[in-house]
């Protein structure tokens, strides 16, 4: 408990803990299954855990990684039994995460020296695109700062009307030039109005398409461009929002998007609905892109930055 009083608050704990409850069980199920029976770590019992994290959507590449790692271990000390398997999956886990970057931040502070600091928000429709951007803008305004969301997803009306609305609940400004405008000249004006308006905080969202990837590239460029036109080494963040409950199509995603677009960080949505958290694993390590955000329940205060040791922990506390 030591670890979660020094980061987190009694309620996150609890947001956390119940966040990853079906990825848990689905995991730790498919592990106590694998060293049934067993008193020593051989190579059954990796083939048997190889096959638990596959199944629990860590994916194939990570997964090698992962067991290469134990069986140095297993190699180095000789003889290990099962009761200390799981110290050793979550300590490799740990370490796997930390050299792919995901750093453990404290709150959700703004880069120094970055005013306004400006987020690029990118994703396909439908894995809470909106909803969490509504929830950063939240975050944000809860820590004094003046923010603006800018509606660059002018395909949608409805994407256009819903941000606005996130906007009146947040408390927060808002910049649209409507349906059907130009995304990049939405962009631009944003950054724009936030200069003139001293905000701290701008935060753009785009049109979430991935059928045609040529035009989802020159798009992107395009607003990318136009932001750092208006303000010059902007966005400082480029997000991609990928929704963990789909599983290993989260990666398949990401790997389009990261081909397109420079992106800086990633934030898992839905994590509460899903027995597949195990994703998060599998895209820090082939994509190299630190998570920062988790969505671990529906509510305006359930996004919550991502702290790797918070994460592994609550995942391997079977007692939380």
């Amino acid at each position: 408990m030591g670890f979660f009083n020094k980061f987190f608050s009694r309620e996150k704990k609890e947001d956390l803990d119940k966040g990853l409850e079906k990825t848990k069980e689905s995991f730790f199920g498919k592990i106590s299954r694998a060293v049934a029976g067993k008193s020593t770590v051989d190579e059954e019992v990796l083939d048997e855990l190889e096959s638990a994290l596959v199944s629990a959507d860590v994916g194939i590449d990570t997964t090698v990684k992962i067991i290469e790692r134990i069986e140095k271990r297993v190699a180095a000390d000789k003889y290990m039994n099962t009761d200390e398997l799981n110290g050793i999956l979550r300590d490799e886990i740990v370490q796997m995460l930390a050299d792919n970057n995901t750093e453990d931040l404290d709150g959700f502070d703004i880069p120094e020296g970055k005013k306004p600091y400006v987020l690029l928000v990118i994703g396909v429709n439908g894995v809470g695109k909106t909803t969490t951007i509504g929830k950063l803008a939240h975050q944000f305004k809860q820590q004094g700062h003046k923010v603006v969301l800018g509606a660059a997803d002018t395909f949608r009306a409805a994407a256009v009307d819903q941000l606005g609305i996130w906007a009146d609940r947040v408390g927060c400004d808002f910049y649209s030039k409507g349906m059907n405008a130009d995304p990049a000249a939405v962009a631009f004006e944003t950054t724009q109005y936030a200069l003139e308006h001293n905000c701290d905080v701008a935060i753009i969202d785009t049109a979430g398409r991935l059928h045609n990837k040529t035009s989802l590239m020159q798009e992107l460029g395009k607003i990318h461009r136009s932001i750092d036109k208006s303000l010059p080494g902007a966005p400082h963040d480029v997000l991609l929002i990928l929704d963990a409950s789909t599983g290993q199509n989260a990666l398949e995603q990401a790997k389009h998007f990261t081909a397109v677009a420079p992106i800086t960080c990633l934030a898992l949505t839905k994590l509460d609905g899903t027995a597949k958290g195990g994703v998060a694993l599998g895209i820090s390590d082939q994509f190299k892109i630190p998570i920062r955000y988790i969505g671990v329940g529906e509510k305006i205060d359930q996004l919550q930055i991502f702290n790797k040791q918070a994460f592994v922990e609550t995942l391997f506390n079977q007692t939380a």
